[in-house]
């Protein structure tokens, strides 16, 4: 058995750069994932990083992260920092050889992005984004549904995500909130199709000096239409996503913990083709009022299914669910809204972040 081989066999020893507001989270679920050893906790502020661990540990804390990239007993790194430092501190992890773990977004900005995820392909290491909610049950169970064709062809999605939220000081409420969704459509769709055109619009009623309101119109490669409605005003919490399909329409309702997904037979179809024009002006639209159905999903923590695809893509050598390109193609979406949103609300091209031919070959 050689080194590596040897090296394999064992958990892999993984380090939280950020003891914020999620990093406690990565904390918590990297170690109690069995292909996982947490080593350090990795944050300017130790005391913070201390209270984060506890009284007693064996999970070192740094405040350099250079200590902790120079460690070999490290093979990845679980990025929670603020979007601004994700370039230089994920471009510093692959340079030493380490995969990587980042939360949303992957960058600043698309070029940025675009620098890591070439990085990473060049050094043959996995570069995965912390889209959370694609680990969850229901949107797991959702990609089944609509990937296996069990709903039909894919007519429309539409998702709606409000809450009386934080509004944050560098971004607005696009960049802040709409990654979930866009993450989510990325997951689902059937391979080859991708978002093409964006038009977004958004709103400041309050002053913030940034949309606190926004929606975008999602235009695919096949020509089906998506929406994204968010929202940090709104008193009342929404989280829904509608994906139309011509047999079926699912329904998730990530707030009902009873009946987060129900399948619905209903509908509207168009008249047969074959049926003479004086019928088709009677009758061109028939409405399906079949059953619901509401699958039993377990219920688990997404951020440990993050955890075990973190893994499992190292240990299996192959590209994550949200793989760096999966990040990619949301900033490509979020930087087209932003210039949808200063040219008043046009249509814009968005980059075609899809992983191109000579990479598959390059890896294969």
């Amino acid at each position: 058995m050689t080194a590596e081989e040897n090296r394999m066999d064992q958990p892999i020893g993984v380090a939280v750069i950020g003891a914020g507001y999620w990093g406690p989270n990565l904390v918590r679920n990297a170690q109690a994932t069995p292909a996982m050893t947490l080593r350090y906790l990795c944050d300017l502020d130790t005391d913070k990083a201390h209270r984060v661990l506890g009284g007693y540990s064996t999970v070192r804390v740094s405040g350099s992260l250079e200590e902790v990239l120079a460690d070999p007993a490290v093979d990845a790194v679980a990025i929670a920092t603020p979007a601004a430092t994700h370039l230089p501190v994920a471009m510093a992890a692959l340079r030493a050889g380490k995969h990587v773990l980042v939360e949303k977004p992957l960058a600043a900005n698309y070029a940025d992005g675009h620098r890591l995820v070439r990085e990473a392909e060049e050094r043959g290491l996995t570069l995965m984004l912390d889209h959370t909610f694609c680990y969850t049950p229901a949107v797991q169970h959702l990609r089944h549904l609509v990937r296996s064709g069990e709903i039909g062809t894919v007519q429309y999605l539409d998702s709606v995500r409000v809450n009386l939220g934080l509004v944050q000081p560098d971004v607005d409420v696009l960049w802040d909130l709409a990654p979930h969704d866009l993450s989510i459509f990325d997951a689902i769709l059937p391979d080859g199709v991708h978002v093409t055109r964006v038009a977004a619009h958004g709103s400041d009623p309050i002053g913030a000096g940034r949309a606190c309101i926004g929606h975008l119109t999602l235009e695919l490669s096949d020509g089906v239409l998506a929406h994204v409605h968010v929202n940090w005003l709104s008193p009342t919490k929404i989280r829904t996503m509608i994906v139309g399909g011509s047999r079926r329409t699912v329904v998730w309702d990530d707030l009902n913990i009873v009946q987060r997904i129900s399948v619905h037979d209903r509908g509207a179809d168009l008249t047969p083709a074959d049926l003479g024009e004086a019928e088709r002006r009677q009758a061109i639209i028939s409405y399906r009022r079949g059953e619901t159905v509401a699958p039993a999903l377990p219920e688990r923590e997404a951020l440990r299914g993050v955890m075990a695809e973190f893994a499992a893509s190292i240990t299996e050598k192959r590209a994550p669910l949200t793989d760096g390109w999966s990040g990619l193609r949301v900033l490509a979406i979020l930087e087209a809204a932003s210039a949808s949103l200063a040219g008043g609300g046009e249509f814009v091209r968005v980059r075609d972040a899809r992983r191109p031919a000579e990479w598959e070959e390059a890896v294969a």
